[in-house]
């Protein structure tokens, strides 16, 4: 048996062109263009590189995007002042901190994202988003789990009824995608480190979910026969190479579908992202 790769290129560009639709009719409907603002602080090589592609993206949508590009030195204040203005700024529908922050400010890192307005809060790491989130209520959700979610959705994937595990309990994926699924019907198992057993416990989720930034540590014979396996881990374990926390070339015989890395759910994490924009907007419109 060898799984169908479910590559992220094809879901993120339905998910795009269906936000390419809302960003449309909001310029139609209501004259409102969606904006983004990024705020980068320092010269990070690799958040340069991430706040560039969701640049590009913005722009072939008809997303407005303002990178905000502030120095290694900027200070705490500074930068909850940028963000209160862009909070005022009615233009702005989303506000996005890129990660991680320089040592200066890093400590106040929870402090500084909380400050932006939960209804601009395009991450969905607010404790009010977080919360809405715990208990169903509609709000902006973490891009990552939510583009497995509709990359799911897309392929075809049922979520209902099925027996999901997760193996991380981060609050960027792990916890998140516990909610998400649940919301969905399926009963989730949560694994972590102090989890014992684990592979009996993995063995028997028809959907897997792999969170926990360990290269390849997923085996085949942790795996189900015929589970759905994603597979959320970026590890570079070479200048030029990346890996899942999958043991992908292993796992592609055992289960019936699987999320490569890279390519697969890394691509959905900027289209879900626009998705958020279009959405925050609509939240602020009242629509």
């Amino acid at each position: 048996m060898s799984a169908k790769i479910l590559y992220g290129k094809d879901f993120a560009a339905q998910i795009k062109e269906s936000a390419r639709t809302e960003v449309d009719k909001l310029k139609n409907q209501f004259n409102v263009t969606p904006g983004l603002a990024v705020i980068i602080v320092g010269e990070n090589p690799a958040s340069q590189v991430y706040v560039r592609n969701k640049h590009k993206t913005c722009e072939e949508l008809g997303i407005k995007s303002e990178v905000v590009a502030l120095p290694e030195t900027t200070t705490k204040e500074e930068l909850l002042a940028k963000i209160d203005a862009l909070n005022a700024d009615k233009t702005i529908h989303g506000i996005l901190v890129q990660l991680p922050l320089p040592e200066a400010v890093k400590a106040h890192s929870d402090e500084i994202l909380n400050r932006i307005d939960p209804l601009k809060d395009v991450d969905g790491f607010h404790p009010m988003n977080v919360g809405k989130l715990v208990t169903g209520t509609p709000a902006l959700v973490p891009c990552t789990p939510a583009g497995c979610i509709e990359m799911l959705d897309l392929a075809g994937i049922e979520i209902d009824g099925k027996r999901a595990v997760i193996i991380g309990r981060s609050n960027i994926v792990g916890k998140p995608m516990l909610h998400l699924l649940m919301a969905r019907h399926a009963t989730v198992t949560v694994c972590h480190s102090h989890t014992k057993n684990l592979p009996e416990i993995t063995r028997e989720a028809e959907i897997l979910v792999a969170a926990m930034g360990k290269p390849k540590f997923v085996t085949a014979d942790m795996i189900r026969p015929g589970a759905v396996v994603v597979d959320v881990g970026i590890n570079r374990i070479a200048p030029k190479k990346l890996v899942g926390d999958v043991d992908f070339d292993a796992a592609v015989e055992v289960a019936s579908a699987i999320t490569p890395v890279p390519g697969g759910v890394g691509l959905l994490t900027v289209a879900m992202l626009m998705k958020n924009v279009v959405t925050a907007a609509k939240l602020q419109l009242g629509v």
